[in-house]
């Protein structure tokens, strides 16, 4: 049985448990091990780099399992549900029962598995799914999913802290009524799940082989790593920084909903004068907030609220625009393809990589310690060239890329119409 067509709220519950699995797992986890744990920066950035290779080996071959078992995929998201929860309680809701980086290690694997087995199997079943939809089929469910996964995003990158006054481990909480949304989307989708005739795989060499795709895979890859800049290093700059403790919370959901907020006002603006010309505004934009939180220290929390608000904005560029522009792009190589989007979600995986791997350590070498008033001058100076400055520069190769490459926007127009 496939979803009826006015029924298509399971896919937004489902979309919201997977987006909290993602990026605020990202957000939270590293300064969790290190306040609670007394973890080093480096051993967690070696841990989420590691992880990233994983990646490459290990999400071909879970896209392999789940086209193998789509005759029982209800059971399999089943199984991957269970694990899913049970590894974010592992991680948030219990003490270590051994060395706390090693359980940091184990945790994650199995939580980023399961999280990769269900992201696969889920946008599979969606093709399945629009097929039954009628006209526009794919962009109705695109529409109900990803307004899921915003809220979701928003809601897991906001609720540790706004639980820190319902009990001595917010965290604990968090995992706990996590573990209940993953049981309840899993309940929402189990008769939605149907082993339809999938689009055959022509692999990655065709987008691989075309200039333009793997120009535009190179500017996701500058354009997303300082987003995964920020994220890793936005909890200790509000606390140590700025020390602004218990802001935190407010702070991301104000990015967030700024970029939900002006995600449908890009597309408009793009509709006007261009995708490319409208996202090289909001790289703009973002180059100027960026730029602005250089100058920040104790105590400017008024300014940094201005600085959120403002690169929400320009996200709502990044996360509308950029994809707009590889989708055209990936409809003229291979129309029903996945591999072409897996190949996007890779490089949105490696540029977190680059920001746990690489930064974590130095500013670990650095002397800086979590905590307001903890760390010395040099380390809250070096926190400040990665949170603020090197995501200016990223942003300006980026745009200096993304202005060298000739597109044919009329594709890409079509995208953005239709959402």
């Amino acid at each position: 049985m496939t979803a009826h067509p006015h029924n298509l709220v399971p896919f937004a519950l489902f979309g919201a448990v997977l987006a909290a699995a993602g990026l605020p797992i990202y957000i939270h986890a590293p300064k969790f091990y290190v306040d609670e744990y007394g973890v080093s920066l480096a051993a967690l950035g070696a841990v989420l780099f590691a992880l990233r290779l994983l990646d490459v080996v290990q999400d071909p071959a879970l896209g392999w399992l789940s086209r193998l078992l789509r005759d029982h995929r209800a059971f399999a998201v089943a199984v991957a549900g269970g694990v899913l929860a049970i590894s974010m309680i592992g991680l948030f809701g219990m003490a270590p029962p051994i060395n706390p980086i090693a359980w940091f290690a184990i945790t994650l694997t199995l939580l980023f598995s399961s999280f990769s087995f269900l992201t696969i199997s889920f946008y599979a079943q969606g093709v399945t799914t629009a097929k039954t939809l009628g006209d526009n089929g794919h962009v109705r469910l695109a529409g109900w999913r990803e307004t899921g996964a915003l809220i979701g995003v928003s809601l897991a990158a906001v609720a540790p802290v706004a639980l820190a006054n319902f009990g001595a481990n917010p965290f604990a909480i968090f995992a706990a009524v996590f573990a209940v949304c993953v049981v309840a989307a899993v309940l929402a989708m189990r008769s939605n799940w149907s082993a339809g005739q999938e689009p055959a795989t022509p692999g990655v060499m065709p987008f691989l082989r075309d200039p333009l795709a793997r120009r535009l895979l190179l500017i996701a890859l500058l354009n997303a790593t300082p987003v995964a800049v920020t994220s890793t290093l936005f909890l200790f700059f509000v606390e140590s920084r700025l020390e602004a403790p218990g802001w935190e919370g407010p702070l991301l959901l104000l990015f967030f909903l700024a970029a939900a907020f002006c995600a449908p006002l890009w597309s408009r603006l793009a509709q006007i004068i261009g995708a490319k010309t409208a996202l090289m505004l909001g790289m703009t934009m973002s180059i100027a907030a960026f730029g602005g939180a250089a100058f920040l220290g104790a105590g400017d929390l008024l300014a940094f609220v201005v600085i959120c608000l403002a690169s929400g904005a320009a996200l709502g560029a990044d996360m509308t625009l950029l994809p707009a522009l590889f989708a055209a792009r990936t409809a003229e190589i291979a129309p029903e393809a996945a591999e072409g989007f897996g190949l996007w979600s890779f490089v949105s995986k490696l540029s977190l990589a680059f920001a746990a791997a690489v930064l974590l350590p130095i500013l670990d070498a650095a002397g800086f310690q979590s905590g307001a008033g903890q760390s010395p001058e040099n380390a809250l100076a070096t926190l400040t060239l990665f949170y603020a400055i090197l995501p200016c520069f990223l942003k300006l190769a980026a745009l200096a890329l993304l202005a060298a490459t000739p597109l044919d926007e009329s594709a890409a127009h079509s995208q953005l119409n239709e959402v």
